[in-house]
């Protein structure tokens, strides 16, 4: 369910008037490759990870049973994001984008998007492609947004949108992501 101040952060975000809107907004990019990472743990259906990620910000990374979790910080494996995933089996692309704001100390990532991939694993549904746009900040990092990039016009810049203007005032404890399209 939708709050009224997360309902209200949308009504801002769809009249371009995001928090952030005072600021200056960027994109870094980077690159996911397990091969680079740290093994953190092996298990039966899968693994889990530590990536490098935005000069040197932590990246989880984690696959159990068909499905990727990613998340981000130093305490990533103790996020919400830790444990969301797509309910299709997936995985991830290799291309992270952080969404980057400026600070008295440079850039800061305040976001993510990455693409996931995912396949019904019966042929039952075609193969998707979401969006899934995260918060981080400590002890606040979740999906905040999932976009449906085949069903989108320019998914990239709806999702970034999302990101911006839903990312810093959203309440992981609280609010629910959005899914577009709903």
């Amino acid at each position: 369910m939708i709050d009224i101040r997360l309902g209200l952060a949308i009504a801002a975000f769809l009249l371009g008037a995001t928090p952030a809107a005072a600021q200056r907004i960027d994109s870094a990019y980077t690159r996911i490759d397990l091969k680079a990472c740290q093994t953190i743990e092996s298990y039966e259906l899968g693994a889990s990870f530590s990536c490098p990620g935005y000069k040197g910000y932590p990246l989880y990374v984690a696959e159990d049973d068909s499905r990727m979790f990613v998340s981000y910080g130093f305490s990533a494996a103790d996020e919400m994001a830790a444990h969301q995933t797509l309910p299709a089996f997936n995985t991830i692309g290799e291309t992270l984008e952080w969404r980057l704001v400026e600070s008295g100390n440079g850039w800061r990532p305040f976001a993510t998007i990455l693409r996931f991939h995912t396949q019904s694993g019966d042929g039952s549904e075609p193969d998707g492609e979401t969006l899934v746009v995260t918060s981080l900040a400590p002890g606040n990092t979740c999906h905040v947004a999932y976009v449906d990039a085949r069903l989108t016009p320019n998914a990239n810049v709806v999702a970034r949108d999302f990101a911006d203007g839903l990312a810093p005032v959203f309440d992981c404890a609280r609010d629910e992501p959005a899914r577009i399209p709903d």
